[in-house]
């Protein structure tokens, strides 16, 4: 999955790298390329064909209604499929505003669907649950310098700013996420850093199916009726997003899965 208008912009370079490295070491992959596919970001009644013209278009309960009927647009219809495919999902994008750019939100908004990536026909939130067994590695580039994303930084640090996507959007789903892997000070980015980074990158894609996920918390287990963490859970003063995530974790790396998207 990759997000950037320029086909020669440092995003695309990274993307055609993972790419080929990952297929060089025999997974098959498939490519989303949203600027190239003209990817309509907006969600609205246009991606539930069904929808009656005259009725309040609730987006939750329609897009449960859709999915579960098959009736939702083929270009959503074809990411879905894509994830289903997917034993991993590589996102590859220019921290734009703190965030994702406005498509990539886009396409999570229209293909993580109501009865497809959450809601009540599937597993819970923040389990292995809806889109469990996948691996998923966002890879992203930044133009500022990599200590204005530390402890003391004046941006934060990286992991609470890519929060909302590793832990809200991927292990929502119940998707593993790995450590994100960056690239700082990109406005201008010389050769011999852009060969180092690709090295650092290629060895990020050999351990897509091995390296340890972020290790979040399960929903299910150690939070309480009202979604809160239960008391003692963390070591003393922890606060913060530092919360939901388990300080120390062993998991085991089951058989490396070979398909990524």
């Amino acid at each position: 999955m990759t997000a950037h208008p320029e086909a020669s912009s440092l995003n695309a370079a990274l993307t055609a790298f993972a790419v080929e490295h990952l297929r060089a070491a025999g997974h098959a992959v498939r490519v989303s390329d949203l600027y190239a596919m003209k990817w309509k970001a907006a969600v609205d009644a246009d991606d539930v064909p069904d929808h009656p013209a005259d009725r309040r278009l609730d987006v939750l309960a329609a897009h449960e209604e859709a999915t579960l009927a098959g009736r939702l647009t083929p270009d959503v219809d074809a990411e879905q499929e894509k994830v289903r495919w997917s034993d991993a999902v590589v996102l590859q994008f220019p921290l734009w505003w703190f965030s994702v750019p406005a498509i990539l939100k886009g396409w999570f908004d229209r293909v993580f669907t109501n009865g497809f990536a959450h809601g009540p026909a599937v597993p819970p939130p923040y389990t292995e649950g809806a889109l469990g067994g996948r691996r998923a590695l966002v890879s992203v580039t930044i133009g500022a310098r990599e200590s204005a994303f530390s402890d003391r930084g004046v941006h934060g640090r990286l992991a609470d700013v890519l929060h909302p996507v590793q832990h809200g959007l991927l292990w929502f789903t119940g998707m593993a996420p790995l450590d994100p892997f960056a690239v700082y000070g990109t406005v201008d980015l010389p050769a011999e850093r852009f060969e180092a980074a690709k090295r650092e990158y290629g060895r990020r894609l050999d351990g897509l199916f091995a390296d340890e996920p972020v290790p979040f918390r399960p929903l299910t287990d150690e939070y309480d009726q009202d979604m809160r963490l239960r008391p003692g859970l963390e070591e003393p003063g922890t606060t913060g997003l530092d919360l939901h995530v388990r300080p120390e974790e062993h998991r085991d790396s089951a058989h490396p899965p070979s398909s990524a998207a």
